[in-house]
């Protein structure tokens, strides 16, 4: 038997609660991880409260279940030690210490879970701790996925709107050593650390309207999506390009219609939206920008596992800044 948070419904943090279940055996491509560390994101609470984008919800509400959770513990993002591997399984062994990504599939806030080995995980390097490595899989890889498709150039002007959340910390960096110049926007009391990891600028939404100003910006990566998207089109330069992390139906459109003004005009400017397709690969390159120094983990609150719901709560009361953790070695 294992400890585990037990997900039985759809709804506040509150449906959350710790039990014990069976420890879970390895299918001949998984490997069975001692679970050291786990990430709480965002995405977590939308799942358990499913607050989910249209265009995908009844889809993923058929594959999670209709009128309860199918995958009985929650949980995307870990880090710990392979103490199990199934007959196929040729690239891992028991001991090694890794961090990825269950996907749909859940099941990393418990003392064990099982991992496909075609999912998105690598092994850790000595020089991150669990936790760190925990917060890489989808808010690091996220993150790199949006800043490649932004294509930065040496010099580059890049706003991010919503920088202090788990995408925008890692967002910012990465920007930053692809030789951007970047501003970060946020509230006042997380302006902080965006300096701290490497803002050249910040500017407090909550004070200032930055679409008011006169300055542009060659890359706009909107995390949270929350303004209208003319408005924002409007600051960039010619040829800049507006990233949208969480783009609605509306949003979509009008986004695709400031792009064809914009053909039609000559200014070039793009609208660009599209979901991360995270990879083994993609976490080699961050496990190694962080074991190098050159990429932080900005992890907010330690949680244990019987206190996930307060977790979730503390997510969304909005003041995280950075990335929450659990952590099974408290």
């Amino acid at each position: 038997m294992m400890k585990a948070v037990l997900w039985t419904a759809y709804g506040s943090p509150e449906v959350l609660k710790l039990g014990e279940i069976e420890k879970p055996s390895p299918k001949d491509d998984e490997v069975l991880v001692k679970v050291r560390a786990a990430a709480v994101s965002p995405g977590d609470c939308e799942l358990r409260r499913f607050d989910m984008h249209v265009l995908f919800w009844l889809p993923v509400r058929i594959y999670m279940g209709i009128l309860k959770p199918k995958f009985l513990v929650p949980g995307m993002d870990l880090a710990g030690e392979v103490v199990g591997v199934g007959k196929d399984v040729k690239n891992f062994k028991p001991g090694d210490q890794v961090f990825g990504n269950t996907r749909l599939r859940l099941g990393a806030h418990a003392e064990y879970t099982c991992v496909k080995t075609s999912y998105p995980l690598s092994i850790k390097p000595d020089g991150i701790t669990p936790e760190e490595a925990s917060t890489l899989a989808t808010a690091g890889s996220n993150a790199l996925h949006y800043m490649r498709k932004a294509k930065i150039q040496p010099n580059e002007k890049v706003l991010i709107i919503g920088a202090s959340g788990n995408f925008g910390t890692y967002a910012l960096q990465l920007a930053k050593l692809f030789g951007a110049k970047v501003t970060g926007v946020d509230s006042t009391n997380k302006l902080d650390i965006l300096r701290e990891i490497g803002a050249d600028q910040v500017i407090d939404y909550t004070q200032e309207d930055f679409t008011k100003h006169k300055e542009s910006y060659d890359v706009i990566f909107d995390v949270r999506g929350s303004r209208s998207v003319p408005l924002i089109m409007k600051t960039l330069k010619p040829n800049g390009r507006y990233i949208l992390a969480t783009p609605w139906v509306g949003q979509v459109i009008s986004g695709l219609c400031q792009e064809m003004l914009s053909k039609i005009r000559g200014t070039g400017k793009q609208f660009i939206f599209a979901l991360a397709n995270d990879t083994s690969e993609d976490l080699d390159y961050l496990k190694n920008l962080m074991a190098d120094g050159k990429l932080k983990a900005v992890i907010d609150k330690s949680y244990t596992l019987e206190h996930v719901p307060e977790a979730h709560r503390y997510i969304e009361s909005g003041e995280k800044i950075g990335n929450v953790v659990v952590s099974m070695e408290k």
